[in-house]
């Protein structure tokens, strides 16, 4: 089905939602939202004018095709994970969600792999409870759109109690750049419960002067003493736009640990925030990213704090290229009431080009007395006396600067919790600083 660009709004909203066969109350928020993106201004990055990119290439429906095993997923989508197996994974072609695989001893423990569309028929209640509540349609244009036109993606739930030892992992793949591209992840972990999930966004466009949109959204909601770790590698090609707002709310004693590469090597606005709404609940986000060529990226990373004794630590390492431009936001809120809340965030930022641009921001909004509160930030070239010292016990300066840039970014590379991920990252860093 099309989905028309200049002319989107309530009425194509809703259609799309009846073509799925969608329960009432999502047709109803599926127009909510597409009245929204008539009426809601873009978000407005600092320094990054939102309105000279093309955002309203809003695609049109392309499912991939189903595949009965993971034997018979494409060769390219099968590249990309090395480490599939007999293990969770969920997989998303273009504009629909091809394969899913869960071992039978996690279905006998309750837990949930699911394609998002399939969770709102199936699973309507947990759905209904969680879906654009962290993230909501009315924040901007960008979310209503999302809202409206949300494909494919990703229902994960965890158990009370339940520990999932392996890595659950989902790629999200394009390789048609006038697909509707714009999954929705949800993972609800109940209390005690331990996860790490793993998700891959990836494009295969070829030559192509259609902009592919990438307008994604993830919604993570850790219950009391709950565990997500949330892995998140982003390596489009340039001709593709990623939007990618990531939301987790956690419960008293909760913890999420946010693991973020964002490689894309197109225009990019990520926003990734904790809202630390229990006692004792903690976030832990590390985030990297390069850019190249004339890339322009907003990289936001928050925390906000309800819960007493919640703390929050964020680190974000950027290497920049050539012409690209990066704005990276580091904010802590700590909200009146969050006594004892501890909130901490790095931004550091190289730059390897004289006509590249990095801004560090750090922002600390504090409405509490008894607290702790902290940031550092830096923008500088790749340091002179380490390349000496490198240089003196004979490695070349190319050598030298290449260690220096990877040792600069291991911290979160090492954190990736997958080896063929892990080993993949190292590759797509090595093709963006080659």
């Amino acid at each position: 089905m099309s989905t028309p660009i200049s002319s989107f709004g309530r009425e194509a909203a809703a259609a799309i939602a009846r073509s799925k066969n969608e329960p009432a109350w999502l047709v109803s928020l599926r127009e909510e939202a597409g009245q929204l993106t008539t009426e809601l201004a873009l978000p407005k990055p600092e320094k990054l004018p939102l309105t000279r990119w093309t955002l309203d290439h809003y695609g049109v429906n392309r499912p991939g095709q189903p595949a009965a095993s993971a034997a018979d997923l494409p060769a390219p989508i099968a590249e990309l994970l090395p480490d599939a197996k007999d293990g969770a994974l969920i997989v998303q072609h273009n504009s629909s969600v091809i394969f899913t695989q869960l071992p039978e001893d996690l279905k006998a423990k309750g837990v949930i792999l699911t394609s998002l569309e399939d969770a709102a028929r199936n699973h309507e209640e947990l759905f209904r409870t969680y879906f654009m509540t962290a993230y909501a349609k009315e924040e901007h244009k960008l979310s209503a759109v999302h809202a409206a036109l949300w494909n494919g993606g990703v229902f994960l739930y965890v158990p009370r109690d339940v520990t999932i030892e392996e890595p659950i992992q989902a790629l999200l793949f394009a390789d048609d750049a006038s697909a509707t591209f714009m999954p929705h992840v949800l993972v609800v972990a109940d209390a005690h419960s331990r996860v790490s999930f793993v998700q891959q966004v990836a494009s295969s466009l070829g030559e192509t002067k259609t902009v592919l949109l990438h307008n994604s959204a993830v919604e993570v909601f850790a219950k009391a003493g709950a565990l997500v770790q949330y892995a998140a590698v982003h390596h489009m090609e340039a001709s593709a736009i990623d939007i990618a707002y990531r939301r987790a709310v956690l419960d008293n004693d909760a913890r999420v640990e946010w693991i973020v590469g964002d490689l894309h090597n197109g225009n990019s606005v990520t926003d990734t925030k904790s809202l630390l709404k229990g006692n004792g609940s903690t976030s832990d986000s590390k985030i990297i990213s390069v850019g190249r060529g004339s890339q322009r990226m907003s990289l936001t990373t928050q925390a906000v704090h309800f819960g007493r004794s919640s703390e929050s630590d964020m680190i974000t390492r950027a290497v920049m290229k050539e012409e690209a431009t990066a704005i990276i936001n580091g904010i802590t809120k700590i909200e009146h009431g969050a006594t004892k809340a501890n909130g901490q965030q790095t931004e550091r930022v190289l730059m390897l080009s004289p006509k590249a641009r990095g801004d560090a921001n750090p922002i600390l909004l504090i409405d509490e007395d008894d607290v702790k509160a902290g940031h550092a930030a830096s923008v500088g070239q790749v340091n002179a006396e380490q390349i000496y010292y490198l240089m003196s016990r004979g490695i070349t300066r190319s050598e030298a600067e290449r260690l220096i840039i990877h040792g600069f970014l291991d911290p979160v590379v090492s954190e990736i919790p997958l080896e063929g991920l892990r080993e993949q990252l190292h590759r797509i860093l090595a093709r963006k600083l080659g």
